[in-house]
């Protein structure tokens, strides 16, 4: 998937092999595939095929990703499809860790989420982890949408922390991932990235 970078994923149309890259992978690989075996049922995730020590294996779910479609001028149902979808986790007492339109293929007719996708970072935690996130999402790699930000919150229905909650939770995972690819390759161009990344947020002013 071109949309990810702590881990290798390969298909082949039918089942798709997840393997988990860089600190903690062992405890991300059991995280994932815990969560999805949890959520079975409750919400759209790709049925788990196979676990082994380094990989998840799950069934290729088809349908079009979160991000192309916003490329494609679907921004408006797609992150209204976010908020709702979102909300549903939340009720289920889970922050999804990197959640937003990176992570949820769509039916490409309806605009329904049929997959979400990535639970390796998934935990127990405040809702304004995953708001920000997926307004970081759109504002770092779709800026042109950020006007439509709007829909995702309204589509949520439950409040929405304030600006300088939002902004600060985005701060923060982004000096976690900053440390994250600190410890995996010091100096590398990971850590270049979240750097740049974290100095750009901060600069940040809201919509």
């Amino acid at each position: 998937m071109r949309h990810g970078y702590t881990n290798s994923t390969v298909g082949d149309g039918a089942l798709v092999v997840k393997c988990y890259q860089g600190p903690e992978a062992a405890f991300r690989l059991r995280t994932e595939s815990r969560f999805l075996r949890r959520l079975k049922g409750r919400l759209p995730v790709p049925p788990v095929h196979k676990v082994t020590r380094t990989s998840v294996t799950t069934a290729f779910v088809p349908g079009a990703h979160g991000q192309d479609l916003l490329d494609e001028g679907r921004a408006a149902e797609v992150l209204a499809a976010c908020g709702r979808t979102l909300a549903g986790i939340h009720r289920l007492g889970i922050v999804h860790g990197d959640y937003g339109p990176q992570n949820m293929l769509f039916d490409p007719a309806t605009f329904e989420p049929v997959a979400i996708l990535d639970w390796e970072w998934a935990h127990p935690g405040p809702p304004v982890e995953d708001l920000s996130w997926c307004e970081w999402i759109v504002r770092t790699h779709h800026p042109e949408h950020v006007p439509l930000l709007p829909s995702f919150f309204d589509a949520y229905g439950a409040a929405v922390p304030s600006w300088p909650e939002r902004h600060a939770a985005m701060l923060e995972r982004c000096r976690a991932l900053l440390d994250f690819a600190s410890r995996w390759e010091p100096g590398g161009e990971g850590e270049k990235l979240w750097r740049h990344r974290l100095e750009t947020t901060a600069a940040w002013s809201g919509l």
